[in-house]
């Protein structure tokens, strides 16, 4: 019996476990996430998202993948069923852009773990604080690709989540699906440190 799985490699499938995880270990004793933390680090993030969004589309109109890009938004939005073919586009990218984007990546991830190291103390909460800010800079980041150039067409369609180690790709719904539960699960267990104290 062959297992189908959503993404690859097989191993970025097991991300489905982060929020079940994070949701059973916090459930009895919560994790300390004031609302403050939770809306700074969240508009960060979603700030963020929204800049990386615009960042993708630069580097593809950049290297010729983004059709419509030498005249208006709205032709880029109208001509964007012809745009990113993301599983093929990295391919087609050039190997000194590839690199730079890996280093992007990484940057990206630095970022996020200094705004928990800024916003929380306890391991918990900085966990906490990380999954929060990586869902919400994930699903801003979605958006923001939809707002600018109407891209994913479908949640269906195939994209590359990461290259760090190689690259992970599946179709949209999937980060998207894991990110909506992170969020749900650090606001169904979270608790104010106020509160408990």
């Amino acid at each position: 019996m062959k297992i189908l799985l959503v993404a690859e490699p097989w191993w970025v499938n097991l991300l489905i476990l982060a929020p079940v995880v994070a949701y059973l270990s916090w459930r009895r004793s919560g994790v300390p996430f004031a609302a403050r933390q939770l809306v700074a680090s969240g508009v960060f993030a979603a700030a963020f998202g929204f800049v990386e969004a615009i960042v993708v589309v630069y580097l593809r109109a950049a290297v010729g993948l983004l059709p419509g890009s030498q005249g208006t938004l709205s032709d880029v939005m109208r001509r964007s069923n012809e745009f990113y073919q993301q599983s093929q586009a990295i391919t087609q990218f050039p190997q000194s852009l590839m690199t730079l984007e890996v280093f992007r990546e990484a940057a990206t991830i630095l970022m996020l773990l200094s705004v928990t190291v800024l916003t929380a103390v306890k391991l918990g909460s900085r966990v906490a604080v990380f999954l929060w800010t990586f869902a919400i800079w994930d699903i801003a980041y979605y958006a923001g690709l939809w707002a600018t150039v109407r891209w994913p067409l479908s949640l269906k369609d195939s994209d590359v989540l990461f290259l760090i180690p190689r690259p992970w790709i599946s179709p949209v719904w999937f980060p998207l699906l894991v990110s909506g539960l992170v969020v749900l699960a650090i606001l169904f267990v979270r608790e104010d440190p106020r509160e408990s104290a």
